[in-house]
């Protein structure tokens, strides 16, 4: 019987604003309402995604090409490595 890890996301006005901008985004039309947890992971599963795009794409598009899908999130720097610029 395995345990589940608990924890408590305080929601701070910035906080609840992107987690209502992703829930729609997520949302199967316009009257679902997905919980935050659904919600969070699929924010964290494109997260993944991007980082792993950007990786690929590294190999068949030139630096400049990439640069136009970077995100505050995720970026890649060339000559260097790819590196979060999150937090």
């Amino acid at each position: 019987m395995g345990s589940t890890k608990r924890t408590t996301i305080r929601l701070t006005d910035e906080r609840q604003r992107l987690l209502e901008q992703a829930s729609a985004i997520v949302a199967a039309g316009p009257t679902d309402d997905p919980p935050n947890s659904d919600v969070i992971d699929a924010a964290l599963t494109h997260l993944i995604e991007s980082r792993e795009n950007l990786d690929d794409a590294r190999e068949e598009l030139d630096p400049t090409t990439i640069k136009l899908f970077n995100t505050t999130v995720v970026g890649l720097r060339y000559r260097t490595s790819v590196e979060s610029r999150w937090r």
